[in-house]
């Protein structure tokens, strides 16, 4: 159950710190190419969610495999284990969006 609780937390920095780095970058590129930072980092804050997400669980496809295997076997444990950790992945790229939509004041 700690390692359980150690890799949501895990998810969730993973995807807060995707957000918030690549808007922060996207920021500065936009600001090199005379186009509006703020903008561009709100527009990427909102495009990139689903990505952090990848990202945080691993960029692979076993965590979907081990959600059909625990579907296919009958382990509603498993599933609701992997769905919890995608979870936190989404409430971290979530509350990172939230903050920067919030410091570009848009949205």
């Amino acid at each position: 159950m700690r390692a359980f609780f150690a890799t949501a937390i895990m998810n969730y920095c993973i995807a807060f710190g995707v957000i918030i780095g690549g808007c922060i970058i996207g920021g500065m590129g936009a600001f090199f190419v005379s186009q509006p930072p703020f903008s561009e980092m709100s527009r990427l804050a909102s495009t990139m969610k689903i990505w952090a997400v990848v990202t945080a669980i691993g960029g692979t496809f076993d965590t979907i495999e081990n959600l059909e295997r625990g579907f296919l076997n009958g382990s509603p444990f498993e599933v609701l284990k992997h769905l919890l950790l995608i979870g936190s992945a989404m409430v971290g790229a979530h509350s990172a969006s939230l903050i920067v939509q919030w410091l570009t004041r848009s949205g």
